[in-house]
């Protein structure tokens, strides 16, 4: 069993950063991808920001330039830089991970951006 567990998410102004983090613990013997997803109220979940095997990473178009994701393959940690943050941000963040083909997602972690 793999477990995933946020932290970092909280309260800030517009403009301002957060750094998501996110550790994967259990059996883990091959990682193909993590990442970060985030639900907006009344909203569907989607991609936020990934890593595949190998370095590659994926970008919404809405946080290109803003947000930067990077991993530490020895702590099996997933990290999100969130800079320049705007209102349309606001929203529960989940980790997510591929392990030999099977999905894990964390519990999530809420990011507010208000005045």
């Amino acid at each position: 069993q793999v477990q995933l567990v946020e932290s970092g998410g909280g309260s800030v102004q517009p403009g301002g950063s957060l750094r998501l983090s996110c550790a994967a613990s259990g059996i883990i013997d091959s990682i193909d991808v993590m990442g970060w997803y985030r639900q907006a109220p009344g909203k569907e979940r989607v991609l936020v920001a990934r890593i595949i095997s190998g370095g590659y990473t994926d970008y919404a178009v809405s946080v290109k330039g803003r947000f930067t994701v990077s991993r530490d393959n020895a702590k099996n940690t997933v990290y999100l830089q969130m800079n320049s943050l705007k209102p349309e941000d606001t929203a529960v963040y989940y980790c997510h991970t591929i392990i030999r083909a099977t999905p894990y997602w964390g519990k999530g972690t809420l990011v507010t951006v208000s005045p």
